[in-house]
């Protein structure tokens, strides 16, 4: 066969799997910007539950940070209560250097840099986290959160 009648076979098998996209690029970023700083103000109010309404409320929740890994909404929630139990504890969160990637029209994948101010440390970190398109409506599905040093 031809390299180039099969490479354009290939383009028509593969069309029918990846089709039009419908990613709104501008408005879609805006909507996970718009998530991720409610999770700062929610965060520096001391609401973590306002903070967690970024993410989606199911049992598959994935939470991966410092060598484990934990499912489901209501668990992350309780881990972050326990973790981050006064306003001081808490501190003052910073999102920094924020990319975001679409991977189809129903997903996405946002990159960045965490930082807390707090009186007697700045703890800070990366973290990156996939974002799925619910009932029209952004939310984090997956959460890999790391600690610098």
């Amino acid at each position: 066969m031809k390299p180039q009648l099969l490479i354009l076979l290939l383009l028509v098998m593969i069309h029918p799997v990846f089709p039009q996209s419908t990613i709104d690029v501008p408005t879609d970023t805006q909507q996970i910007f718009k998530i991720l700083q409610m999770q700062v103000d929610g965060w520096n109010n001391g609401n973590i539950e306002a903070f967690m309404q970024g993410y989606a409320q199911t049992d598959s929740l994935r939470f991966a940070s410092e060598g484990s890994v934990s499912y489901g909404w209501k668990n992350m929630l309780d881990r972050y209560r326990k973790s981050y139990p006064t306003r001081t504890t808490m501190g003052t969160l910073i999102f920094s250097g924020i990319t975001v990637d679409f991977v189809s029209t129903e997903a996405a994948l946002a990159f960045g840099t965490w930082k807390l101010h707090r009186e007697k440390d700045e703890p800070w970190g990366l973290f990156t986290l996939i974002f799925k398109k619910i009932k029209g409506e952004w939310r984090i599905v997956h959460d890999h959160t790391s600690s610098g040093k």
